[in-house]
This record gives C-alpha cells, sequence and structure tokens, in this order.
C-alpha cells in the first residue's frame, strides 16, 4: 500500500477533528474533535512507521512506540477532560462553552445590562473587548 494513501486520510481526520474543535459550542463535543485530531496523528505516526521500516535496515518502531504514548495520554485527557465537564456542567448547569466563557468574564445573566459602579454598561464593555 502507499504511503498517500494513510496520509491523506490522517489528513482529512485533522481537518474534521480541527473544525470540531472550532465550530462545536458543546465541550463534550470539542474533547471528541481533540480525540479524532489525535488519532490522525496516531494514523500518520504508523504509516510512517512502516514506510521507514521497510527501507532501513534495523526496524525499530519507534512510530508505533509513540502511538502507543499518545494514546495512554488520549486517554488520560479525556478522563480528566469529562470530569471537568460535569463538574462544571454541575455548578453552571450548561456545557455550552460560549455560556461559560460568558459567565466567567462577568458578563453572563448576573447582573444583565445594569450598570457597574463607575457608570458604564457590561454590553459597551462587551463591544469595547471585541473591537
Amino acid at each position: 500500500m502507499h504511503l498517500a494513501y494513510p496520509a491523506v486520510l490522517s489528513a482529512l481526520l485533522f481537518c474534521t477533528g480541527l473544525y470540531g474543535v472550532l465550530a462545536r459550542r458543546n465541550a463534550i463535543l470539542v474533547l471528541m474533535s481533540v480525540e479524532l485530531m489525535l488519532n490522525a496523528v496516531n494514523l500518520n505516526l504508523v504509516a510512517f512507521d512502516v514506510w521507514l521500516s521497510r527501507t532501513a535496515e534495523d526496524t525499530l518502531h519507534s512510530g508505533q512506540a509513540l502511538t502507543l504514548f499518545t494514546i495512554a495520554i488520549a486517554a488520560a485527557e479525556i478522563g480528566i477532560g469529562l470530569a471537568i465537564v460535569l463538574a462544571v456542567h454541575r455548578n453552571r448547569g450548561t456545557a455550552d462553552i460560549d455560556k461559560l466563557r460568558d459567565t466567567a468574564e462577568g458578563h453572563g445573566s448576573v447582573g444583565g445590562d445594569e450598570p457597574d459602579d463607575d457608570g458604564t454598561a457590561p454590553a459597551a464593555e462587551k463591544a469595547e473587548a471585541t473591537a
């Protein structure tokens, strides 16, 4: 099998995961997209390891060893990430990333559009921060 087939598949998987990270609002879907990106990297590591082992006399299989290490790191990442998402969901009641960012900045449902102590409204501060 040519190296191009797994490389193209890996690129498509990575781009799909990148789109999921950039476009999704739900934290669990973002974690799933990160896992998709890590699996694309694993596919690339194994494909290049097989391709390089054909040309080299000594087969160290370093790509497969790195893949096992990446799988272990990904398992730990998803476990900790899901624990954090569940804890935030219990406290805030949502897993929407935009709503969590707004409440962390102090622009959430608490306070609304009432002016602060200095007389400026939070909506004006938000427009100023995005400009």
